[in-house]
């Protein structure tokens, strides 16, 4: 099983818009993950996200990875400052993409890979993902840290 956390692409401000839509630039970035993603012969099953507006566009950007059947649903507990170990907890099997906000996904990889989530493992930046598999004893594992610059 993978789980592929990512932040929501670029935002515009609560200055501009308190909904915070997407950026041209953000979308952009998410699609190229998106397309990035797609070669990586994932058979995504659910695509994760908070119900904030910039989150549910990433999943919808995303939403073109999913296999037969497979659904994008909001979901509480996944807010900047909610805590990962239930998500983590509640996962089942099949590759899930969880399209949240910063710290959680950082919290979640420091979680998952049994480290303090006060001392980030990866850098995100709107638009980066990190990819975690999970073996057959439950053990976390980073296998992939992608930000948009390098798609």
């Amino acid at each position: 099983m993978r789980l592929y956390l990512v932040q929501h692409g670029e935002a515009v401000t609560k200055d501009i818009d308190p909904n915070r839509p997407l950026t041209d630039k953000g979308a952009a970035d998410i699609g190229r993950l998106a397309s990035w993603l797609s070669r990586s012969a994932a058979s995504i099953t659910r695509i994760l996200h908070s119900g904030k507006l910039r989150a549910e566009q990433t999943a919808n950007l995303l939403a073109p990875l999913l296999a037969d059947g497979g659904v994008v649903e909001a979901r509480s507990g996944l807010s900047p400052n909610d805590s990962p170990r239930a998500l983590l907890d509640s996962l089942g099997n099949g590759d899930i993409i969880v399209a949240g906000h910063m710290p959680f996904v950082s919290h979640a990889v420091s979680v998952a890979l049994d480290l303090s989530p006060d001392r980030p493992i990866v850098a995100f930046k709107p638009g980066s993902v990190a990819v975690l598999e999970r073996d057959a004893e439950d053990a976390w594992r980073l296998v992939a840290f992608i930000r948009p610059e390098h798609v």
